[in-house]
């Protein structure tokens, strides 16, 4: 029984469920698999000693008949971002080192209702703003597949814990890519949602307008499970729309056939990696051979879309992270003389460069005299990017693209410029700017690392990526390669 860490979700659940394994084997094997391996690819931020406890109420639960838990006895990552009541939520930040939230986030808890058992709390970007896991206040994360390489960001701790088997499905968060990115990098599924479709209660705000909480798994199907029990309206959040799937597994049913894949050439031309587009023509062949029709799309805005996304995001951010001011919550600065220089001193303490980058962009693009000249702008052209896209998909059911213009880059190596960080989110971003779903699955490899296919579909169209996702998985076998470890 020590490898049941192989195993994916479905088959842990199944396992579980019929008692032919138990909840507390399976995590025993899990932290035995995190022991071993976290030295090497330090995904975890803080490990659940609570979890062989909760394994054995889900056997409980199992011996008495309930069978109603589609997640039973599954081991679950969590990002750092979301709360998990009685376990740490720092964001990765020095500012919120010790912080224990006294309440579990909606789509964590629902998560647990179906029967997963959380982990622990995996490694990010502080507060989520970066794409590499550099920008964490404590430690970068590696890549399972490359210890010299970047897992992605910013729920880097999340993907590499599911590449490396530590975890068979985790939470991690996407407000321009940071669920779908380091998906990508890592060789695992990941899907953002639709904005509103899964509840942001208990989920620490970078830029509320755009952030939603999502899965990563090893299968479309698993995702897709995930899905279905974080997804729906909740109370606690205005935004969040009661859009549930009535059956998670039939989403992921059905093939390629006739489905209508719109390819935007003209945003692929410059600056994507040669393995890279040779993985994506690979699997745009492979869809076609297997009944997928493709379509020329244009989407014309898209070229403003990664400026446009860094005048948002970090006016949002500077809003929503005035509240660490050292009074409430959170990391004070010592031996200040008065108020001025308490909050200065715990704010330059506390945050990181990248996180005073952004707050500085922010609070600038929303000043007297610039708030028309670059917020009021972005948001024009936000709008003209939900139009793109509208129209486009008059024409098509999915829009292809890659995940990333290239495979993981070394650690270190772009940490120094900035805007070519930014970059390696210029066909993710888009998705959150118009609040449409997109799903990251692998499709090849390119210098012995991961390549992952992006596709996005209309809004609350959920189970138009899961058949395209499944249906690609049955063509191929790129989900079952593992890293080298």
């Amino acid at each position: 029984m020590t490898d049941l860490w192989r195993l994916n979700a479905r088959e842990i659940s199944e396992k579980v469920r019929k008692r032919e394994v138990s909840a507390v084997e399976v995590m025993r094997a899990h932290l035995s698999r995190i022991e071993k391996l976290e030295p090497r690819i330090d995904a975890f931020l803080h490990v659940n000693e609570h979890a062989l406890s909760r394994a054995r109420s889900i056997d409980s639960a199992v011996s008495r008949g309930s069978v109603d838990l589609p997640l039973a006895g599954v081991p679950a990552a969590i990002k750092d971002v979301l709360h998990v009541a009685n376990m740490p939520t720092t964001c990765a930040s020095k500012i919120l080192r010790n912080y224990v939230p006294p309440f579990t986030a909606t789509c964590v808890a629902r998560l647990e209702r179906a029967g997963a058992i959380i982990l622990g709390k995996t490694n990010m970007d502080e507060f989520a703003m970066g794409s590499s896991t550099e920008n964490s206040g404590y430690k970068p994360t590696r890549n399972p597949w490359s210890a010299a390489h970047v897992p992605g960001g910013s729920s880097g701790g999340s993907a590499a814990a599911v590449a490396a088997q530590m975890a068979p499905i985790a939470l991690g968060t996407d407000t321009g890519g940071s669920i779908r990115q380091p998906a990508a990098f890592c060789g695992v599924v990941g899907i953002k949602p639709t904005y509103g479709r899964v509840s942001r209660y208990g989920l620490v705000a970078f830029a509320s307008s755009l952030d939603q909480a999502g899965p990563f798994a090893r299968t479309v199907q698993d995702a897709a499970v995930v899905l279905a029990a974080i997804s729906g309206r909740d109370d606690h959040d205005a935004t969040s729309v009661e859009r549930r799937f009535p059956d998670a597994h039939a989403e992921t049913d059905g093939d390629a056939r006739g489905l209508r894949v719109g390819v935007p050439w003209e945003f692929l031309k410059r600056g994507v990696d040669a393995g890279v587009m040779t993985s994506f023509r690979e699997a745009l062949d492979q869809l076609q051979a297997c009944g997928a029709l493709l379509r020329d799309v244009s989407l014309p805005h898209l070229a403003h879309a990664v400026a446009t996304y860094y005048i948002v995001a970090t006016a949002e951010a500077s809003s929503n992270l005035a509240r660490y001011d050292g009074v409430r919550y959170g990391r004070r600065a010592e031996g200040a003389t008065d108020l001025d220089q308490m909050y200065g001193e715990t704010r330059d303490r506390g945050f990181g460069a990248e996180v005073k980058r952004r707050i500085i962009l922010g609070t600038f693009v929303l000043s007297s005299g610039y708030y028309d000249a670059y917020y009021l702008r972005a948001q024009k052209v936000r709008a003209l990017i939900r139009r793109d896209f509208e129209a486009a998909f008059e024409s098509c059911d999915v829009i292809a693209t890659p995940t990333t213009p290239s495979p993981a880059f070394k650690i270190g190596e772009k940490t120094d410029d900035p805007l070519k960080m930014y970059l390696e989110d210029v066909f993710t971003v888009p998705a959150n700017l118009a609040g449409l779903p997109g799903l990251s699955i692998p499709c090849g490899l390119s210098a012995g690392l991961p390549v992952g296919l992006q596709l996005m579909s209309r809004w609350f169209d959920e189970s138009m990526l899961l058949r395209a996702g499944h249906a690609f998985e049955r063509l191929t076998e790129h989900h079952l390669r593992r890293p080298p470890l």
